[in-house]
């Protein structure tokens, strides 16, 4: 009986001190890929603080995802599921009107995977490598 008391004392320590530790919410995030709608706006001051142009290739993403700004400057890659085209952006801004997988584009950015006429695109989406660069 005392062997068995034993056992289970080492068993009992043994899961309380490899207790799951709590993952940070945006850190799951960026591992999948995300479905919305594209959508295209014109910028200036972004709520990262950065003045953008029409021409930078900057994507704002919706509220709940954006937080506190911990994504400003990810590379994240969009592609157009309509047609394959694939283009590249930088999170500058928050959208509060997006969805929570929609992303809103620069009027640049929004060509490479479409027309202007179009406004609305269905997309997909997900967060590149922190060490990613465009060439």
């Amino acid at each position: 009986m005392a062997r068995f008391a034993t056992i289970l004392f080492a068993l009992s320590t043994l899961l309380a001190a490899t207790s799951a530790t709590p993952v940070e919410e945006n850190a799951l995030v960026k591992r999948i890929t995300h479905s919305g709608r594209g959508t295209y706006f014109d910028t200036g001051l972004g709520a990262c603080g950065w003045t953008n142009q029409n021409s930078d290739k900057i994507i704002a993403i919706s509220s709940s995802i954006f937080g506190s700004g911990g994504n400003c400057g990810q590379y994240i890659q969009i592609t157009n599921t309509a047609n394959g085209k694939v283009a590249y952006g930088t999170v500058a801004d928050s959208c509060p009107g997006c969805g929570s997988t929609d992303l809103d584009m620069t009027p640049s950015l929004f060509e490479e995977l479409g027309t202007l006429p179009q406004g609305v695109l269905q997309i997909s989406w997900h967060y590149e490598n922190k060490a990613f660069k465009l060439n």
